[in-house]
């Protein structure tokens, strides 16, 4: 019997098993894929994400770190072609290097990590929950506390609330070529003709990175096409070669930005929750969703208290002041963008 198991080892998964392990509690972490895994993801860390991380595993290393080094910020540029600059110094990483080392801060602090085992369904009984694990064959954990953290597709999410979720489809490309923006700042467009949701450019090493999020997956390549071609005619985008694609998803944000932290036994942290800033930023909120997950886990311990309404009470107070943030950027994304002031 575990005292937490933690299911997904990004961010918000590994940050959850650190602080636990550190705490002194027995802790599964569960990551489907092989370590270091692709997700498809700006990586880029905001203030916010930086000192959480640092007080929590210590400095970030360089090793993790792709060129430019420092993100200046975000430029948005509207349907109407106007542009806002919303300059603040961020870390430019390697996504894949940055959850391949947080993962085994949290194995090295005492956390139990499997690696290539996907949780496939869980139920909750009168005193723990009953995981069924997958990692070539079917088998069975007990914790008394699951946090799933498997992303905005959670498995977990689907075998609890029937109802479909809502999702965003992401598509990029890394190229290699030139083009006539700034590559210290992330590129949002918000014109209608070029995504669903947003399109963006952002650079790391050597590769041009071209982006858009759009509702019907059979769309992204025509939404990208639209898109390459716009970049060529105003800022004259010159590719030279493709070197690789990514496929990603994420949540929907909607007015209000609502989230689900779960039920009963099972806490939801990150995308999993519908943490994402409405532009599209998710490093922070799995950050501090995991760390407000965790610490209501804590309180739980602490007070010999297992009712699971005290549980999701306790996560809800840790996580206000992130959900009130979500709520500031889209306001501020609102008087930008009518896609924001009149999504549905």
């Amino acid at each position: 019997m575990y005292d937490v198991m933690v299911i997904g080892a990004g961010p918000a998964g590994c940050i959850t098993a650190k602080k636990m392990t550190d705490a002194g509690y027995n802790v599964l972490l569960v990551e489907k894929m092989k370590i270091p895994r692709e997700k498809s993801c700006s990586g880029i860390l905001i203030k916010k994400s930086i000192n959480i991380i640092e007080n929590e595993f210590g400095k970030i290393p360089d090793s993790i770190l792709c060129k430019p080094n420092i993100s200046r910020g975000i430029i948005i540029t509207n349907e109407k072609n106007q542009s806002f600059k919303f300059e603040s110094d961020s870390l430019n990483v390697w996504r894949s290097l940055l959850d391949k080392w947080l993962a085994f801060k949290a194995k090295n602090a005492g956390a139990e990590l499997r690696q290539l085992t996907s949780a496939i369904s869980c139920e909750e009984k009168h005193d723990h929950v009953s995981v069924k694990l997958h990692d070539g064959e079917i088998y069975e954990e007990k914790a008394r506390i699951i946090v799933a953290c498997d992303g905005a597709g959670s498995i977990i999410k689907k075998k609890l609330f029937k109802n479909p979720n809502n999702y965003i489809f992401t598509y990029q490309t890394f190229c290699k070529g030139t083009i006539n923006l700034d590559h210290n700042f992330f590129h949002a467009f918000l014109h209608r003709s070029l995504s669903q949701y947003d399109a963006w450019f952002n650079v790391k090493d050597d590769f041009l990175i071209f982006g858009v999020g759009i509702k019907e997956p059979s769309t992204m390549k025509m939404y990208h096409s639209k898109f390459l071609s716009f970049l060529n005619s105003q800022f004259n985008a010159q590719i030279e070669s493709y070197v690789k694609e990514e496929i990603g998803m994420m949540p929907n944000v909607m007015p209000g930005c609502p989230v689900n932290l779960g039920m009963g036994r099972i806490l939801f942290t990150g995308e999993a929750a519908n943490f994402l800033n409405p532009i599209g930023e998710g490093i922070s909120s799995a950050l501090a969703s995991g760390y407000a997950a965790a610490e209501a886990i804590k309180s739980l311990y602490k007070n010999n208290n297992f009712n699971t309404k005290f549980l999701m009470n306790t996560y809800k107070d840790n996580i206000l002041a992130e959900k009130q943030y979500m709520t500031r950027q889209w306001a501020i994304l609102s008087t930008i963008s009518s896609k924001f002031s009149n999504m549905k």
